[in-house]
């Protein structure tokens, strides 16, 4: 029976024993990456009227949930592991009523280094989404977090990733 080591695989966390490991990214090249995402959270549509109105008792729903999604894609490699810690150079999240009873939330992350942002992305969209649902959740017990997903990324050897249908 071999028991040799397999070899590392550059597109995995795994080193040459199997053991997980955080990627080397010393011989990447530095470019400028960008990554957005999406999350949706559905809810009553009298919640939704009731936060579009400012009349929501926690105050200001949307503000605090961007608040939120930018500091989560900050720390980002405290949440996940394996990921790197990284200087984002720009880190935006915006929510907007898409229907009666509906929010989008898009958050794009930019660098300029050897690692991508799509974690970063996924996590301050995610984020955004989860504290939009604990500030509603009080008045709303139906809401739900949908279509967390990568919509584009740009940037290094890979290039770039656009989903068919966003």
């Amino acid at each position: 029976m071999n028991h040799a080591p397999a070899p590392a695989s550059p597109l995995t966390h795994l080193d040459n024993r199997g053991h997980a490991h955080m990627v080397d990214v010393t011989d990447k090249a530095d470019t400028r990456r960008e990554a957005v995402a999406e999350a949706w959270v559905r809810m009553k549509p009298e919640t939704l009227a009731l936060i579009n109105a400012g009349g929501h008792p926690k105050g200001d729903v949307f503000a605090v949930s961007r608040i939120a999604g930018i500091m989560a894609a900050k720390r980002t490699h405290e949440l996940i592991p394996l990921c790197h810690p990284l200087l984002l150079t720009a880190v935006t999240v915006e929510l907007k009523a898409v229907a009666p009873d509906s929010v989008r939330i898009i958050a794009t992350c930019t660098l300029k280094g050897a690692t991508g942002v799509e974690m970063e992305a996924l996590t301050a969209a995610s984020v955004a989404a989860l504290t939009l649902y604990d500030m509603c959740k009080a008045v709303d017990r139906s809401l739900q977090i949908d279509w967390l997903r990568l919509l584009r990324k740009s940037g290094g050897r890979s290039g770039l990733y656009q989903l068919e249908d966003a």
